[in-house]
């Protein structure tokens, strides 16, 4: 004979503490939608009704408006799926990290060619060997002199700007 499942029976709700949960986690997702830069809020799949919400909570100057406000969007967030918000936010911060985690490796080039001088033009253009060495050490003579001289880093910024140029296509290391 087979075995039957059995009947779990009913299922309980949610209970108090946890839809009070739910509801605060629902108005800290509106909150960060709240402070979201325009450009990104636009990308990201939001209901006419909710978008209108944000709108207004942005324009809000009163504390106590501003509160009501954002639980009015909590309320909202309940009655939308917001998988899809939430995976579009986890993107959207995954993306930050990678343009501050690319930066700081641009960075430390800049830095190590600044400290290191023509060991480190050698191991770049290694590295990368459609580099063109003479701008390279051209721009690093020149943001050295500066240093030297203790003038502002502008020889220094365009020597970043052309790593940033030169390493863009090349994959981040790890």
């Amino acid at each position: 004979m087979a075995e039957r499942d059995e009947d779990p029976g009913p299922i309980e709700p949610p209970s108090k503490s946890q839809r009070k949960r739910d509801a605060e986690d629902l108005k800290d997702l509106g909150d960060e939608l709240v402070a979201l830069p325009a450009a990104d809020l636009e990308a990201l799949p939001l209901a006419e009704k909710l978008r209108d919400a944000i709108d207004l909570a942005r324009r809000i100057t009163a504390h106590g408006a501003a509160a009501r406000q954002r639980q009015l969007i909590g309320k909202i967030l309940r009655k939308v799926d917001v998988d899809e918000i939430r995976a579009a936010l986890a993107s959207r911060a995954l993306e930050i990290r990678f343009e501050a985690r690319e930066f700081h490796r641009i960075e430390g080039w800049r830095d190590r060619l600044l400290a290191e001088g023509e060991t480190a033009v050698a191991a770049l253009t290694a590295a990368v060997p459609e580099l063109d060495a003479g701008r390279l050490r051209a721009l690093l003579a020149q943001a050295r002199a500066e240093a030297a001289a203790g003038r502002p880093p502008a020889a220094a910024r365009e020597l970043f700007r052309y790593l940033r140029g030169a390493l863009a296509a090349e994959a981040p290391s790890a």
